[in-house]
């Protein structure tokens, strides 16, 4: 574990699928800001999310840790939301995305964590 580090990062995928190393903690898409304008307003909104399962148990492992990722994209493609930097690790998944502002952030991870929790369950008994 690295000191600098309050977490273990051994068993980690990025976003490209790529083991990573504790010099490289995030994927970056792209740090160019996307201002998103509406009717009315002009907006640049962007959150940090983390959780982890439940227990902390290291269930996020292998063919699982992949398709979490991929349900993540899928979800975020349909939200048209935009993942700046992302991990999906064998107990938690930190994602930092920009959003809409139609979009309140309870919405978001319902929508994140819903929709993939019931997918997995459904592939993964």
């Amino acid at each position: 574990m690295n000191e600098n580090l309050p977490f273990n990062l051994e068993g980690c995928v990025n976003w490209e699928g790529e083991a990573l190393a504790s010099k490289n903690l995030l994927y970056i898409r792209g740090m160019e800001e996307k201002v998103r304008k509406g009717g009315h307003s002009i907006s640049v909104l962007h959150v940090h999310l983390v959780w982890c399962t439940k227990y902390r148990y290291d269930v996020l492992r292998g063919d699982v840790q992949l398709r979490r990722r991929d349900l993540l994209r899928q979800t975020c493609d349909v939200l048209d939301v935009s993942i700046l930097k992302g991990v999906v690790s064998k107990e938690h998944i930190q994602l930092q995305v920009s959003y809409p502002s139609s979009l309140s952030v309870k919405d978001l991870v319902r929508r994140l964590k819903g929709r993939s929790a019931k997918k997995l369950l459904e592939e993964f008994p």
